[in-house]
């Protein structure tokens, strides 16, 4: 259909090489020329702007990526020169605080489990003649295994108290507290406690149980290497899920008397290759 001749314009397009042209166009477009006009210049400034703010995030991360790898070159330059001291025994004292840390890292895991660590105001050989005649080179590795496997030794395995407090039963036949006529084997040692005390783990290692185990009401199990687990049983709440990785010290349920229990108190127990073992060889370690 035609346009009515309101509805339409002519433009004369004028060439001084040509003959003048002439177009025809709706007139609604003409008087709406000069929004088109500012539609585009819109879309030509957000689109410069983003060009703009891209090149300037660009160069930032450029920055930044040239900051690292210069702090990375630095470090890897810094590292062989340390290396070196060590060996050539130029530095014994860089040595000798390599062992007190490993020391003081050793004394967090005992202090957590309520023991007293080792001292670390003397580190040094064991005096005999054989000591003597080590390097320092020799002496600094020796002691360097011994403590790195120590300190492994010690976060993985089971020692301490979960709770800090008395004992109210121990590991072995006693009488039964429901029926003081029979006996029963306790395979673990009992901590008094308070209802919401905080009951921790004694070693590093992954939840295996969390959840209601008959007699022991709210429990939770955790494996640690060489075979040994430990329990901790009759919690009023549990604060961990199984499968999640605990570190010694750490927070697993609060004290109750859920379960089999007849009053508030901490059951604990240690077990190798799944046997109840006494705990109370693992509470110091001078026993």
């Amino acid at each position: 259909m035609k346009g009515k001749p309101s509805d339409i314009s002519t433009v004369i397009i004028v060439n001084k090489n040509s003959e003048p042209k002439t177009l025809r166009v709706k007139t609604k477009h003409i008087s709406r020329l000069r929004h088109y006009a500012v539609g585009i210049v819109s879309v030509i400034m957000l689109l410069s702007g983003v060009i703009i703010y891209l090149r300037s995030q660009n160069n930032r991360q450029e920055v930044e990526k040239k900051q690292l790898m210069a702090q990375i070159t630095k470090l890897k330059g810094s590292m062989p020169a340390q290396e070196a001291e060590v060996k050539k025994g130029s530095d014994a004292q860089t040595y000798i605080q390599s062992i007190e840390g490993k020391l003081s890292k050793i004394n967090d895991y005992l202090r957590k489990r309520g023991l007293k660590g080792f001292s670390t105001t003397a580190v040094g050989g064991n005096g005999n003649a054989e000591a003597a005649k080590l390097s320092d080179n020799e002496a600094y590795s020796l002691y360097d295994e011994y403590l790195t496997r120590l300190v492994h030794t010690v976060a993985f395995t089971p020692m301490g108290y979960p709770h800090i407090s008395a004992l109210t039963s121990y590991f072995g036949y006693r009488s039964d507290p429901f029926n003081s006529a029979d006996a029963e084997f306790h395979p673990g040692i009992d901590f008094k406690g308070n209802k919401g005390d905080d009951a921790r783990c004694t070693a590093n290692g992954t939840v295996v149980f969390a959840g209601w185990a008959g007699g022991y009401g709210n429990c939770v199990r955790i494996a640690h290497n060489n075979n040994l687990e430990t329990l901790y049983g009759h919690l009023s709440r549990i604060s961990v899920k199984v499968g999640q990785d605990v570190t010694a010290g750490q927070k697993i349920g609060e004290v109750g008397s859920t379960g089999r229990s007849t009053g508030t108190h901490l059951h604990y127990e240690i077990r190798k290759n799944g046997k109840a073992i006494n705990p109370i060889s693992y509470l110091s370690l001078n026993n």
